[in-house]
């Protein structure tokens, strides 16, 4: 039986042939927030990506509640995951992308409505993506990670595009999600989610 939810140990990337991760290490246990600092080009969102099964591994071992991660159903039902804008579907209102987020899990942990409150869509539901500001497109794309239910949040960059006040309602969320026994793993340059999270260097050493 797992006691963490994401072990990966000494993990070494290479990229194009250059390394980028090289010797990582890293843990994160039900209910805590993990912190991955570091200058762009240092191997945060391969990190996540490796985390997540999406990135191959050249040596070391990663393990997501107990198993190697896998791009299958099973792995998802558990784990959701915010990199880079996704592709939205046409003729979708914003409200109706979410509400197919809650119609295909079943069991989300909120409602579509009430995920248009919290993140501060609801004057723009009835709007497509496509005619949304980049900040709103990104509360948009982080209100479906959080509606979805899910064990492990793994978030790339979660405040890109938001005002200094949303990150203090962001930063709010992520306390929430982890005060019901979740998993956070985010790559980050905003120091107030940074400072409320273990840090982790992209060298594997920790910083706090």
């Amino acid at each position: 039986m797992y006691e963490k939810s994401v072990v990966a140990d000494d993990l070494h990337v290479a990229l194009g042939g250059d390394p980028v991760l090289q010797g990582f290490s890293l843990s994160a246990f039900p209910g805590e927030i993990v912190a991955v600092v570091g200058p762009n080009g240092s191997g945060k969102s391969t990190l996540l990506r490796c985390l997540a099964g999406l990135q191959p591994v050249e040596r070391g071992r990663v393990t997501v509640f107990g198993a190697a991660p896998a791009d299958d159903a099973a792995f998802w039902r558990d784990v959701a995951l915010l990199t880079d804008e996704p592709a939205w579907y046409p003729g979708l209102t914003s409200r109706e992308h979410l509400e197919l987020v809650e119609a295909v899990h079943g069991t989300p942990r909120m409602t579509a409505e009430t995920a248009l409150g919290l993140f501060e869509l609801a004057g723009r539901a009835d709007a497509p993506p496509q005619n949304l500001s980049t900040g709103q497109r990104q509360r948009l794309s982080l209100a479906a990670a959080f509606l979805r239910p899910s064990r492990l949040l793994l978030l790339d960059e979660p405040e890109r595009g938001l005002d200094a006040s949303f990150r203090v309602r962001l930063a709010e969320l992520i306390d929430a999600y982890a005060a019901e026994g979740g998993t956070v793993v985010m790559a980050t340059h905003d120091p107030a989610l940074a400072d409320r999270a273990r840090q982790v260097s992209p060298a594997g050493q920790a910083t706090t």
